[in-house]
């Protein structure tokens, strides 16, 4: 493991307090929506799921070239897809620098080749953006997140294609209470996707790049 710096307790703090202000708000605000590819959707999902003022996360496929793909597709590979995740958000609580800035936090962006034991294309890192607004933000983002990790961020930022939502299974996979057949034994969905995502090291690795600044890291 590399020896860390000093952690850049500014941004920080500006992140966790960005959110807190935006979070006092009781009026709704405007719903938006941004997606990003971070490797297993499932995780994504899961993660996003816990930010205040995000509404929705759902699993989903984009940047390819075959319509309405299904996972046997995706994973198959040779259709271009990412597995990734469109979030809904309020923007009078959160607003999308502060969820770029937690995702990138949230995934190996040093890693061309997909992500902890996922790897492949359809499991690498990215984020679309949909007009100069979200480019803006995630531009900074990921130079902010480049500056703090000191190493080449890989992770690409392209252009909004069609987003198609995953099959029903894939949705909210991480709570799901149905009997998973597993080297164990049966057991629950959401004990399956624990030790799946245990098992794959996506927290040990987060945690070894990004410290005590992985948000989503118990």
């Amino acid at each position: 493991m590399r020896l860390r710096r000093t952690r850049p307790v500014l941004l920080s703090l500006a992140i966790l307090a960005g959110m807190a202000l935006q979070s006092q708000s009781a009026k709704a605000g405007e719903t938006r929506d941004i997606v990003v590819a971070g490797g297993c959707f499932w995780c994504v999902e899961a993660d996003f799921e816990s930010v205040k003022g995000v509404q929705e996360a759902v699993s989903g496929y984009t940047g390819g070239t075959t319509e309405n793909p299904t996972y046997k597709e995706v994973s198959r590979g040779g259709t271009g897809h990412y597995e990734a995740v469109q979030i809904t958000y309020d923007s009078d609580v959160v607003d999308r620098k502060t969820l770029y800035d937690l995702f990138f936090r949230s995934i190996d962006p040093t890693d061309p080749g997909g992500q902890f034991c996922d790897r492949g294309q359809s499991y690498a890192t990215a984020i679309f953006v949909s007009n100069p607004e979200e480019r803006a933000a995630a531009e900074a983002a990921k130079a902010e997140a480049q500056a703090e990790l000191g190493q080449e961020i890989v992770t690409p930022i392209l252009d909004a294609q069609t987003f198609y939502t995953a099959e029903d299974y894939h949705q909210d996979y991480y709570l799901g209470d149905n009997l998973i057949l597993s080297r164990f034994g049966p057991i629950k969905q959401s004990k399956a996707y624990k030790r799946y995502r245990d098992g794959c090291g996506r927290d040990a690795r987060i945690e070894e790049l990004w410290g005590s600044d992985a948000p989503f890291i118990n």
